[in-house]
Parts: structure tokens; C-alpha cells; sequence
């Protein structure tokens, strides 16, 4: 039972608010020395226990250089910075200002085509960028005050900006899926090409949606009146166009390359670096300090997510030498009802309700592979299974009350913009993400996938 006393102490450490990566890296070596302690016994006497079982329990970690040494020779892993130096270069290029702008009037003569043209705009971004963070920020501080000048329902229109930021959690290049690939070894290609049609049903719905919900509710996303300061209806588009086609070609750059199997998901990483700055040049907004800058953000986001790998690699290690991962594989392999669906339920009921409190790299890392060998047991297909996960984790960005996008927008929103409208007006689309999850869940061939292997 050490292994999980450990699990929960550190699950505990976190929501009180220690430090993610020094909370697994303490939490491991605390545990590791009373299980060394416990394998020696006290049979000899208290101080003999205590000396030896010490020694023991320190010797666990004597191959973690390895484990950490490994970790550095993971070429998938290299992929992560420089997806996030795209991400930042392509920030501050204003890519998502001129999006915004364009389609924003291309789709705002009709009820709720702002909504509609943030969604779109977040499905751009999410597949050019990936970056949560700044695709919030982007369409919070242009999209939002548009919104709210034009009498749109306020809870709408933030939900509709939180839910269209998190795009990226899903649509490719994801990080998320990047780590999953890593940790589930699969091919991070092929969770990118499964990775499509969920995520392009999530636009759709999130559509629907605000379509229905405008049809049936005109005062809750009005249509904009014609500008004529913008020009004919021709010219718009043609704006619109101009704003696009740029993060089109940088898409197909990045996984079209993927995709067509002529570069791997490292290699595409690269040359999505090189159109950001490519983009940078056009738009006239590179210099050696915006990319030094967008160098020293990707560092620290990149610190961030490897510290948290290796306080995770040690807990793990720790998890499994004191038999954590047998506990929880007979647990979920004694679950009622059939044994692969009743593992998924309990697996994503599990992670959706983790989601409301730690971040999903810490999931990814600490609790998929702890079921890992319980999903290996029972055949379940890894790429669908990853997939349910990282859709999964989607959601933790949109739940209360520490979804990370809530936080986002209410950084950036205006001040007559309170929590709670934030709050009510992502439980649509949280119930969306349920429901498209569900969907994949239990249709996995409308989206080429099949759930065992």
C-alpha cells in the first residue's frame, strides 16, 4: 500500500499548491526510504532498520541518471520546444489580430458570426500554433470586446473564446499528443492523423451550437450591421483570404509533411520554426529581440515540462518498486461489467475529474502510465486510447475551478466580465466535449480507429 499512500500524498501536495515537479522528485525519495525501511524490517532493532533500510531505499535511485539520460536521447521529445518557439514566434507576428479582424467581419452580418468566426479562428491557431495560452489571450482581448459592444450574451461569448483557445490541446500539433506519443510509444504521426477528425467534430459542434442557440435566442448573438468603411462584400473576402492563406501554407508545412510521411514530427517541428519566422519577415514584425525573447519563453515553458518528466520519472519508478502498479491493475481489472469498458469509464471519469484540479502534464505522466499495463491486459488499441485521453485532457482546460483557459480569459477580459459568467458559459461546451468523447468512445471506426488492438 506504500505505493499508493505516495500517490495520494502527492496528489494532496499538489492541490495545497508545492511545486509540480519538486512535489513528485520529494514525494519519491520520502517513500523510497520508508519502503527500503520496510523491506529490511525491524526483526535486528529500530537503528539497524533505520540505517540499513535508508541505504536501501537510496539505492532504488541509482539508476535514475539512466532514466534521465534516456529521457534526453528521446528525439520525440525534441519536438516540444520547438512547437512552442512556433507558437510564440507566430504570437507576436499578430497572425491572430489579423485572423480575428477579417473573418470577424467576413461572418458578422449573420446571427452569432462573430462566435463562429472565433471558432474558426481558433481552429487556424490551434493547428498552427498549439499554444492554449496565447490563442485565449489573442481572441479574448480582440474577439471578446467586438462581442460584447454588439449586445452578445456574455456567458457565450466567453465560452466560446475558452472552448475555440483549447482547440490546440487536440488539433495538431498538440503538445499533448506529443507526450503521449512518448509515453504510450506509439508514433506521434499516427496520433496526429487520428487526432483530425475528433478535433474537426469538436469545430463542428461548437458551431452548431452557437447556430442553434442564435436561432432559437435572436438577442443572444446578434448580427453585426454591414460596415461600409470595409468595402464590398468581394473585398472582405479577399481581406479574409490574405489573412488566411498564411497559416494555411505554414499547416500544410507542418503536417502535410507529417501526413505524407517526408518528414517526422521532429523534423516538421523545425520547418514550422522556419515559417514562423518566414511570417515574422512578412509581416514586418521580426527582430532579434522578439526572437530572443520568444527563445528565453520557450526555454522556461520547455524547463517546466522536463522537470516535471524527471520528477515524474522518479515517482514512477518508486510507484512501481513497491507494488502500486499491481494494486491498481487487479483494481481495475476487477471492475464490474466487461472489463475493457468498464476500465475506460472508470479511466475517463478518473482523468475528467483529476482535470478540475492538476495540470495535464502531470496527468500525462504520473497517472496514463500507471494504466498503461491495465490497458496492455486487456487489449485496448493504444493510438484510440491516447486519443480518448488527450481529448480528455481538453476538457481540464475548461473546467471550474482551475481550468487554465478561465484563468486565461479572465486575465484579459474586461472588468464588467465576472467569474461566474466565464464559469456558466463553458458548461455548453463542456457538456460538447463530453458528448464528441462519448462519440469516439464508442464509434471509433467513423474516425478510422478501432478501440482493441
Amino acid at each position: 500500500m506504500i505505493g499508493i499512500i505516495m500517490f495520494f500524498t502527492a496528489l494532496a501536495m499538489l492541490l495545497i499548491g508545492f511545486p509540480v515537479a519538486f512535489t513528485f522528485a520529494a514525494v519519491s525519495v520520502f517513500f523510497g526510504m520508508i519502503a527500503g525501511i520496510m523491506e529490511i524490517g525491524f526483526d535486528s532493532g529500530l537503528m539497524v532498520a533505520l540505517s540499513e533500510g535508508l541505504v536501501e531505499g537510496i539505492a532504488m535511485f541509482d539508476y535514475m541518471p539512466f532514466r534521465i539520460y534516456s529521457i534526453q536521447q528521446n528525439t520525440i521529445l525534441m519536438a516540444i520546444p520547438m512547437f512552442i518557439f512556433m507558437g510564440i514566434v507566430l504570437q507576436k507576428t499578430g497572425l491572430a489580430e489579423k485572423l480575428l479582424e477579417s473573418m470577424g467581419f467576413l461572418f458578422g452580418e449573420i446571427r452569432g458570426g462573430v462566435a463562429i468566426s472565433t471558432v474558426l479562428v481558433g481552429t487556424l491557431l490551434a493547428a498552427s500554433t498549439g499554444v492554449v495560452g496565447a490563442s485565449v489571450v489573442a481572441m479574448g482581448v480582440i474577439s471578446l470586446p467586438v462581442m460584447l459592444k454588439y449586445k452578445y450574451n456574455t456567458p457565450l461569448a466567453c465560452g466560446t473564446i475558452c472552448a475555440s483557445g483549447t482547440l490546440g490541446q487536440i488539433i495538431p500539433p498538440s503538445i499533448v499528443l506529443i507526450i503521449l506519443g512518448d509515453v504510450f510509444q506509439v508514433p506521434v504521426g499516427d496520433l496526429f492523423a487520428s487526432a483530425v477528425g475528433p478535433g474537426l467534430t469538436l469545430v463542428g459542434a461548437y458551431i452548431l451550437y452557437i447556430l442553434v442557440v442564435s436561432f432559437f435566442n435572436k438577442d443572444m448573438a446578434p448580427a453585426i450591421p454591414p460596415d461600409p468603411s470595409r468595402g464590398t462584400k468581394k473585398k472582405q473576402v479577399v481581406h479574409a483570404l490574405i489573412a488566411i492563406i498564411p497559416s494555411l501554407t505554414l499547416i500544410i508545412l507542418v503536417l502535410g509533411s507529417i501526413f505524407a510521411g517526408v518528414a517526422t514530427p521532429t523534423e516538421s517541428a523545425a520547418v514550422g520554426c522556419l515559417g514562423a519566422i518566414g511570417l515574422a519577415l512578412i509581416y514586418k514584425t521580426f527582430t532579434m529581440g522578439m526572437v530572443k525573447e520568444a527563445a528565453l519563453e520557450s526555454v522556461k515553458i520547455t524547463s517546466m515540462v522536463f522537470g516535471i518528466l524527471i520528477g515524474a520519472t522518479a515517482f514512477s519508478m518508486v510507484f512501481s518498486y513497491t507494488g502500486g502498479e499491481e494494486i491498481v491493475e487487479h483494481a481495475m481489472l476487477s471492475l464490474p461489467g466487461d472489463d475493457k469498458w468498464g476500465f475506460i469509464i472508470f479511466t475517463m471519469l478518473a482523468i475528467l475529474v483529476l482535470g478540475f484540479f492538476i495540470d495535464f502534464i502531470e496527468i500525462s505522466y504520473i497517472i496514463v502510465p500507471i494504466l498503461l499495463p491495465v490497458a496492455d491486459a486487456l487489449g485496448v488499441n493504444p493510438v484510440w486510447f491516447a486519443i480518448l485521453i488527450a481529448m480528455n485532457l481538453q476538457t481540464s482546460f475548461l473546467t471550474p475551478p482551475f481550468g487554465f483557459s478561465l484563468f486565461y480569459l479572465k486575465g484579459c477580459a474586461p472588468s464588467s466580465v465576472r467569474t461566474s459568467q466565464i464559469y456558466k458559459g463553458v458548461m455548453p461546451f463542456i457538456a460538447i466535449q463530453v458528448i464528441v468523447l462519448g462519440i469516439v468512445a464508442f464509434y471509433p471506426e467513423f474516425f478510422g480507429m478501432a478501440s482493441s488492438r
